[in-house]
């Protein structure tokens, strides 16, 4: 299983350019880190595409509150997660997010 995340940016009506995100596991009470990233020209993180990851249970972290601070917007959220389940280990993991300075949805599919 691998995954590719999406960052669009609905105040500006285009792609979320530079957003950090980390992608982590459960270890026990709390989440560890697996791998960190920042989405690139189209808001996209690829990076995450060669990774083999194993079912479970895993957690992307954007970190909205540095990028709308970058644009000299307050935003209501530090961080957006989307925790999500990988059930299936050769399925493709899709993950997209947009962003609000004060709401944000998002949208999780898979593909074979």
């Amino acid at each position: 299983m691998s995954v590719s995340a999406q960052a669009l940016d609905v105040v500006y009506g285009r792609s979320a350019a530079g957003v950090r995100a980390r992608l982590e596991r459960p270890s026990g009470e709390s989440w560890r880190t697996v791998s960190q990233a920042e989405t690139d020209s189209d808001g996209q993180i690829l990076d995450w595409l060669d990774d083999e990851l194993e079912q479970g249970a895993y957690r992307i972290v954007f970190d909205s509150d540095s990028y709308f601070a970058s644009l000299g917007i307050s935003a209501a959220y530090p961080e957006v997660a989307v925790v999500f389940r990988v059930q299936d280990e050769t399925d493709t993991c899709q993950i997209q997010v947009l962003l609000a300075p004060y709401s944000y949805s998002m949208f999780f599919g898979s593909r074979v």
